[in-house]
Formats: structure tokens, sequence, C-alpha cells
């Protein structure tokens, strides 16, 4: 069954010249990892350094392979970008409309 991941990020002030690219460069290995259906970044409209990573998993097995290389062989530096830490909450379909 698909998952959701909503990976909320508080960025520090200096990080927000550079954030985009490297979020972008961080978010091509993700989008390439093997389950990965899509990502989106979104941005808080009122508040720049609040960003949501949104990303589709085609099965929690998957979403949890690839935190585990994320926290070894994986590992993309990002925390160097964070004014907190992050927040990973995971979502399935219950229904649709």
């Amino acid at each position: 069954m698909p998952i959701t991941a909503h990976l909320d990020l508080v960025l520090k002030a200096e990080a927000l010249p550079t954030a985009p690219a490297v979020l972008r460069d961080i978010l091509a290995d993700t989008r390439a990892f093997d389950g990965c259906l899509g990502v989106e970044v979104l941005v808080d409209s009122t508040d720049p350094a609040h960003v949501l990573v949104v990303e589709q998993w085609a099965s929690p097995e998957r979403d949890a392979a690839y935190r585990a290389w994320r926290a070894g062989d994986g590992a993309s530096g990002l925390g160097e970008l964070l004014a907190a830490p992050p927040v990973l909450t995971h979502f399935e379909t219950s229904f649709s409309i």
C-alpha cells in the first residue's frame, strides 16, 4: 500500500539563500530511490524558513529502506541547514473522496 511521508523542516536563516539548490540536489537522490513515487517541496507563504517535503512511497518497506539509507551511506548533510530537528510523519490513504 502506498504511503505519504511529510518531512517538516525549519531552516536556519543563514541557509535560506542556498537551501533551494541544496534541497534540489538532495531530493534528486530521493526521487531516484527505488519505490519513490514522487516528491514535492512546499514553502510556507508567510515563513520561507518553514518547508514541508511531501514524499510518496510505493510501500512502508520502501520508505523504511530509504530512511535506513539516509541514516547511513546516503547521509545528505541536510542537518547543517536546519534550525530545529526535522519532524517526519507518515500517512496512509484511508479513503478517497
